[in-house]
């Protein structure tokens, strides 16, 4: 029989051929309008057979012990979680896609649930041209496999072969990634395989062995991929990492939390998954284990240091697990030219040093953020980051990340300034919610600044609709600003050797060698004058008289005055490129002394 993946419900010619593993298990049948259809054995705990009663679309549960489950690998949850499974045809008319090269990514992370009014990937459709001409060229999905509830972010989902039937059928979400692909947009889902939701998740149903006491894990219980019978519970999750490149046409995947991810067998199970997976593959990985691109082939990693750094300079707030940051111009330097900030140095907040050596990994394995989902939600109100710092400073830290070579990634609204919150909400039956709510406020209490503060309850269906974008609230000076940053990021030659100082404890500059070298100072202080300047990366390129305004974040005159001397505006960013050409002797040879 020939099939796609190796497990779950596939549409054949004469029928429907199911499989499932239960190694717990004597019998397993498919229920079908109350008509038990028996699986055969197969070895290693697997049923598999072709029920010609079945088709695209047919509702079904899998009949194991006492019990009617949901398919561990469902394609669909129509009636949501604790629902029958529907039999989905994969069939689609795809575009052709050429994809886009790592060097060149432009991300913005999306939560289809709040991107839109209505929530839905056909109206998120709708907003794609807009992205595309504003520069961004690839699509970073919050998980769309399904979980619980009413509306929620996606990280406690439950069937992580089914896309939520919140945002639309399986269709339309292939519809939404081949429209991406059309306006030139890449697409990453994120997925979770360190843990699982605590409601609807029947996978112990089948074989408690999907779970190990073995390791803790702070989101409940780990994920057995070293274990007794864990060959079994290796195929559920690298099977379901080919399965979205594969039938949804990701261009790859955003791995969750990879460091409660754990596995001391001979093949780590996330080199199994970058094995089988064609795409790219990006970790979160808060201790920054570089091993992750060295030895189990990730293309890239988030970068919390820089979000970090740029959050306590934005606010001057360096609490909790931004104690370690000081937001000076070193640290942004320090990540410019080698990666992560902490590369095994002691690190206070967690009395242990942290990290892993990066220095010599070039600038795309990195995605550098000013925000994303959980550090807008990080606080009591979700409050965006404009409405902690000042315009110009946030203007020249957004000039940074964008100007700089490391993969930049916007969250939704940011690009236009967005006044609405973006908090935690997940909608729970009434005993789980209340230890969410619990969860949540102690894990808030841990930052000063939120202590005492009234927090907005995770499962009320207002704190979820409060997040939902509003572009009638935009800030059209803030969308110019961030397509004259992504327009001027396409002509930075990044190709060429980068060099950076600082100028001040607020103050640094990047300098970009090269037949068309480009100098961006980054001032987040006050206004700074130097006279003289003694700094090398400030003096004129070869050939060249001077520097000259290419963009400036604020209205200001030209940093370097005709007499050399330097005057730079307080939280201010400025691109230089070279001036006029000097005038060359006649003879156009040079004198030396001997």
């Amino acid at each position: 029989m020939q099939r796609r993946r190796s497990i779950g419900a596939e549409v054949q010619q004469d029928g429907v051929h199911f499989r499932v593993w239960a190694p717990a298990h004597a019998k397993v049948a498919v229920v079908i309008d109350g008509r038990d259809f028996p699986l055969a054995p197969e070895e290693r705990g697997y049923f598999s057979g072709l029920v010609r009663e079945a088709r695209a679309g047919t509702l079904y549960k899998l009949r194991v012990g006492d019990g009617e489950y949901p398919d561990p690998a469902s394609r669909f949850q129509p009636e949501g979680v604790h629902g029958p499974s529907e039999v989905i045809d994969p069939a689609f008319r795809w575009r052709q896609w050429r994809g886009v090269k790592l060097k060149d990514a432009v991300l913005y992370e999306m939560h289809i649930g709040t991107f839109t009014a209505e929530g839905t990937y056909a109206a998120a459709i709708e907003h794609l041209d807009a992205l595309a001409a504003l520069g961004i060229t690839g699509l970073e999905l919050m998980p769309v496999n399904d979980f619980p509830g009413r509306f929620g972010w996606g990280y406690d989902g439950v069937d992580l072969w089914a896309p939520t039937r919140l945002y639309g059928r399986p269709e339309e979400l292939r519809r939404f990634v081949d429209e991406a692909h059309a306006r030139g947009l890449a697409v990453i889902h994120d997925v979770v395989y360190n843990h699982l939701g605590p409601d609807g998740c029947y996978l112990s149903k089948f074989t408690p062995h999907y779970f190990t006491k073995k390791y803790e894990n702070e989101w409940g219980e780990a994920i057995n991929f070293d274990g007794e019978d864990a060959h079994g519970v290796r195929e559920f999750f690298a099977e379901n990492a080919a399965y979205w490149i594969d039938e949804f046409h990701f261009d790859g995947l955003r791995i969750d939390a990879t460091q409660s991810i754990f596995d001391e067998s001979g093949t780590h199970i996330l080199r199994e998954i970058r094995d089988r997976v064609t795409g790219l593959l990006v970790a979160e990985n808060e201790p920054q284990d570089t091993r992750l691109i060295r030895e189990l082939g990730f293309d890239a990693m988030w970068n919390d240091d820089w979000h970090h750094a740029a959050r306590v300079a934005a606010t001057g707030r360096s609490e909790a697990y931004y104690t370690d940051y000081r937001g000076r111009a070193q640290e942004f330097v320090s990540m410019a030219k080698r990666g992560f900030l902490y590369q095994g140095q002691y690190y206070g907040w967690q009395k242990k040093r942290r990290g892993t050596p990066s220095y010599d990994l070039p600038p795309e394995r990195f995605v550098c953020y000013l925000q994303n989902h959980d550090q807008v939600a990080n606080s009591a109100t979700g409050a965006r980051l404009h409405e902690l710092t000042s315009p110009g400073r946030l203007r020249a830290l957004t000039a940074l990340l964008l100007l700089q070579p490391q993969i930049p990634m916007l969250f939704q609204g940011q690009e236009f300034g967005a006044r609405s919150p973006f908090l935690f909400f997940a909608d729970h039956v009434p005993e789980l919610a209340k230890k969410v709510r619990k969860g949540r406020r102690e894990f808030l209490e841990q930052f000063p600044s939120n202590k005492g503060a009234e927090l907005d309850a995770p499962d009320d269906e207002a704190t979820f609709l409060a997040c939902k974008l509003d572009r009638s609230q935009r800030d059209e000076a803030v969308l110019a600003l961030h397509r004259e940053l992504l327009a001027l990021r396409r002509q930075m030659p990044f190709e060429t050797t980068l060099e950076g100082t600082t100028l001040t404890d607020d103050c640094l500059a990047l300098r970009w060698l090269g037949d068309e070298p480009r100098l961006l100072i980054v001032n987040l202080g006050r206004e700074l004058h130097f006279d003289p300047a003694p700094e090398p990366l400030l003096a004129p390129a070869p050939g060249f008289s001077r520097w000259q305004t290419a963009w400036c974040s604020e209205p200001s005159p030209e940093p370097e005055s005709e007499d050399g001397t330097w005057t730079i505006a307080g939280e201010t960013a400025v691109l230089l490129k070279p001036a006029q050409t000097v005038p060359r002797s006649s003879s156009g040879s040079s004198e030396f002394l001997g």
